[in-house]
């Protein structure tokens, strides 16, 4: 799950990904189950016997093997929350991913989403609108979809802007 932090200048909501923290030493994240970061990986103990270590910065590794401490009752949603300073939304997220996919949900490669509503022909009208003379919001209008979609096609490059229309005046 993201953070909105408008003070790093992200004030127009792009979430950003809430990493795990890995405080020095032994930290408990219940009086059963603990971990430690050292020399860049996290070892988790169950009582004194180490049961799992990888990579710090492996983050699908974290999710996993976090999302299994609660499949398998080791810890709670909120144990997990707490002990790494992720938003709980976060945690269950992730054990519903888990229950549903696997752990091979896990590494994945992210979706890609498509520019569904432009199509190849819906961006052929929308230039011969653009060319016409009207401006995106009427074009979107007329073509059913969100101006924003247009004005992204238009940075993209996928679309040229249309020419301004100039009013002549008459003397």
């Amino acid at each position: 799950m993201g953070v909105f932090l408008p003070e790093c200048g992200n004030s127009f909501g792009m979430p950003q990904v809430q990493l795990p923290i890995f405080p020095a030493g032994v930290t408990h994240i219940n009086s059963e189950v603990a971990f430690e970061e050292r020399d860049g990986k996290v070892y988790y103990f169950n009582g004194h016997l180490p049961v799992f270590v990888h990579e710090k910065s492996a983050l699908a590794t974290f999710r996993l093997f976090s999302t299994q401490l609660v499949i398998n009752g080791n810890a709670t949603q909120a144990e997990i929350s707490r002990a790494f300073g992720v938003p709980l939304v976060t945690v269950k997220r992730y054990v519903k991913l888990y229950r549903e996919a696997g752990a091979a949900a896990f590494f994945a490669p992210a979706k890609k989403r498509s520019a569904s509503k432009l199509t190849a022909e819906v961006s052929q009208q929308a230039q011969g609108l653009l060319d016409q003379g009207l401006e995106v919001p009427e074009v979107g209008r007329q073509l059913g979809i969100l101006s924003n979609t247009l004005h992204k096609a238009i940075r993209s490059g996928r679309l040229r802007a249309g020419k301004k229309k100039t009013h002549s005046t008459v003397r």
